[in-house]
């Protein structure tokens, strides 16, 4: 069956409606956001069927939602969905936080140890720290938090 013999059958606000649907269908096993554009152009075009207007009006319509939509509207929809800030590491939010060296740090062997908030913590530093002494967590590397003598 050819388009035009559809859309005797149907009629053009059919075949718009149907086109709608399986663009909409592609859209769930395949969530792009690029169909569902797609299909809304589709709904513009059977709206323009619905009122009557001819074929060429009609394409112009769904051309012109294309275009409109996936220029416009696509973007915008994708920086929105993926504008969710990361989640801070376990240990970047430990930046600013005291703490006590339980060993002590020695940057040129990459020893060292802290108690962060009642958790064991391996630190590194740019000077040696002893044991016992105060420390600020001033960043994270990993798993091995920065500290500096406070």
């Amino acid at each position: 069956m050819t388009i035009d013999e559809l859309a005797i059958t149907l009629g053009w606000p059919g075949f718009w409606l149907g086109f709608a649907l399986i663009l909409a269908i592609l859209e769930i096993t395949s969530p792009t956001f690029f169909f569902l554009f797609l299909s809304a152009a589709a709904v513009g075009a059977m709206v323009a069927a619905l009122c009557g207007l001819n074929m060429s009006l009609q394409l112009l319509i769904f051309g012109c939602g294309i275009l409109l939509s996936l220029l416009l509207l696509r973007p915008r929809l994708l920086a929105r969905l993926n504008s969710n800030p990361p989640l801070p590491s376990r240990s970047e939010v430990l930046k600013g936080k005291y703490g006590k060296v339980t060993q002590a740090i020695e940057p040129h062997l990459g020893s060292g140890r802290v108690q962060v908030e009642g958790e064991d913590w391996a630190a590194s530093s740019k000077g040696a720290i002893p044991s016992g002494a105060d420390i600020v967590v001033i960043g994270a590397d990993g798993i091995i938090l920065l500290v500096r003598e406070s």
